[in-house]
């Protein structure tokens, strides 16, 4: 007897990311900097299947054919990377495991596009360049973002700390001493997309002043990166904490984000500030240590926040 013919199957990984700072203004040219955050991931399996292309994933299981609006995204990136790959979609089941929560700033729709991508090219055992995985994944963003700077998709598909400005390469960024992190979700989804429009309005009716706010963030990120590189954790601490005035007036903070950035600073955190789009979603705070970043958690997870994650971001240089 021949033996069971092997299934083919593919896999593909990515990781969640955090803005440390320069979210909003990296929208107007201004850079910001991302960290990959390893704590939450998303794992995509392909398998052999009779059913055509079939999605099962915890908001739909299903034909591709019958996929909600709110994935549609998704569809147009497994068939745009089927085209690329001059293949014809097989009769594939895709299962997508994400343990990112959507909604709450932390590139949940770029990581498991990123996923998917790279599931489907393992599944042909090819691996994807870093520009055909961009492209792939910026049509997905696209649908889920309308027009995205494409900081989450870079982040995600990077495992180093990156340097971002629109429209250019990112840079890997000089991590001087580790920066102990802790990331909170508030409990409520956030709403970038009336975040963004709302600055957009603010530039057209008062545009001096959303123009100043605009201008600082972007100051406070160049500073933000040579304090890394220096290994100074509680200066940065200190322009994270100017950087979140500014996202307060420029009106995407709100009382629950402002509510868990003060206890933080209250025990004794550097800096805190809100991470991604805003008006619900995830802050984060940094300090020195670890036994630190798990007391400042302990406290956030006492005053409401959702989930806490407490997390390194470990010194990739020596200091001079």
């Amino acid at each position: 007897m021949h033996p069971p013919k092997k299934k083919k199957t593919g896999i593909g990984l990515a990781h969640s990311k955090v803005i440390l700072i320069g979210e909003h203004s990296v929208v107007y040219g201004k850079p910001a900097i991302a960290f990959p955050f390893h704590n939450l991931n998303v794992k995509v399996t392909i398998e052999e299947h009779n059913q055509g292309v079939y999605i099962e994933c915890g908001r739909f299981s299903g034909k591709i054919t019958d996929i909600p609006k709110g994935m549609v995204g998704l569809k147009t990136c497994i068939e745009e990377t089927f085209h690329t790959l001059n293949k014809k979609p097989e009769r594939i089941k895709i299962k997508i495991h994400s343990k990112i929560p959507i909604g709450k700033g932390l590139g949940s729709s770029a990581a498991i596009a990123v996923a998917i991508v790279r599931a489907i090219y393992d599944y042909f055992h090819l691996e994807p360049s870093h520009d055909d995985l961009m492209e792939l994944v910026h049509r997905a963003e696209t649908y889920a973002h309308g027009t995205p700077s494409g900081i989450d998709m870079q982040s995600v598909a990077h495992d180093m700390p990156i340097w971002f400005i629109k429209g250019h390469k990112p840079e890997p960024v000089e991590i001087g001493e580790d920066v102990h992190m802790i990331v909170a979700d508030t409990g409520r989804v956030g709403k970038t997309r009336l975040a963004v429009l709302s600055i957009r309005e603010k530039l057209m009716v008062n545009g001096e002043e959303a123009e100043t706010s605009i201008k600082l963030l972007g100051d406070y990120t160049f500073k933000a990166r040579e304090l890394l590189k220096a290994g100074d954790i509680k200066q940065l601490g200190h322009y994270l904490n100017l950087a979140q005035e500014q996202l307060d007036l420029l009106g995407v903070s709100d009382e629950g984000i402002n509510h868990l950035v003060m206890t933080a600073r209250k025990c004794g955190a550097f800096g805190a500030k809100l991470t991604g789009g805003g008006r619900g979603g995830c802050m984060i705070a940094i300090t020195d240590t670890k036994e630190k970043a798990e007391q400042i958690a302990r406290e956030l997870k006492m005053q409401g926040a959702k989930a806490v994650w407490p997390t390194v971001i470990k010194k990739n240089v020596e200091r001079k």
